[in-house]
């Protein structure tokens, strides 16, 4: 015995598709515009930089980075920017 659905929860404005509508679809990039499509294939996140910068993992005493921290947001870039100035004017192959 086939249970009868809630004529409460029934939603007449979306109703259940049967076989002629799945016939009749047609898929999206038929239908919607070249343009919204475009911006559904585009990757999410933020554009690729020119200069591509590589992760990595280092140690630093706690007072040099909690001094770069404390200089709030991109203080990552500042850090990277003072290693290139010391670049700079200095050989990274001398020992100190």
């Amino acid at each position: 015995m086939k249970k009868q659905p809630n004529p409460e929860k029934i939603d007449t404005e979306n109703p259940e598709w049967d076989d002629n509508m799945f016939a009749k679809a047609r898929p999206a990039s038929e239908v919607l515009p070249k343009s919204l499509m475009a911006a559904a294939k585009r990757k999410p996140g933020r554009p690729l930089a020119q200069v591509k910068k590589v992760q990595t993992t280092m140690r630093f005493d706690p007072e040099i980075l909690e001094a770069f921290k404390k200089t709030g947001a991109g203080w990552q870039t500042r850090m990277n920017d003072a290693l290139a100035d010391w670049l700079e004017t200095h050989d990274p192959g001398t020992k100190v």
